[in-house]
């Protein structure tokens, strides 16, 4: 009896241990103040306005270059709900420059800007009851990439 309680309590502790380390910071997103975080996110992205007290999701995310001209996506957690950030993205990239092409406002909703040469494709998702009020993915590529269909063999 001694050692089926003795599995129960190594059981136990192991789900709890399991359980905290899903519930830690995973580290992704910089660190600091928020105006290092700020400062840093600016670095990567470049001229994108980013909604207040938003921070990257490092193992979502995947950019390529940084400053004005990366390309990839970035997935950021937001702690406004997902109107408020519709509404910062809709008033926030124009003053940037960017050009609205398209606003989808649904469940999940889509906008999608230009500027220069470069798209950038806003989606915007309610989070979890745990997680961030909104997930935000930003993908941001050239224009007018040349995008060749593969071929039929």
């Amino acid at each position: 009896m001694n050692i089926m309680h003795s599995l129960k309590l190594s059981a136990l502790a192991l789900f709890l241990s399991a359980l905290l380390g899903a519930c830690a910071s995973s580290g992704d997103s910089p660190t600091g103040t928020p105006q290092e975080v700020q400062e840093i996110q600016t670095q990567l992205l470049g001229d994108m306005p980013l909604p207040a007290a938003s921070k990257i999701i490092g193992a979502d995310s995947l950019i390529i270059g940084r400053g004005d001209s990366w390309v990839g996506r970035v997935v950021l957690s937001g702690v406004q709900s997902p109107t408020d950030i519709y509404a910062f993205f809709q008033s926030e990239y124009p003053r940037a420059g960017w050009t609205t092409v398209s606003a989808v406002k649904t469940k999940t909703s889509i906008l999608v800007f230009t500027k220069g040469d470069r798209t950038a494709t806003v989606e915007l998702n309610e989070g979890s009851m745990t997680g961030p009020k909104t997930l935000i993915t930003i993908t941001s590529s050239p224009k007018n990439a040349n995008v060749i269909a593969p071929s039929k063999k």
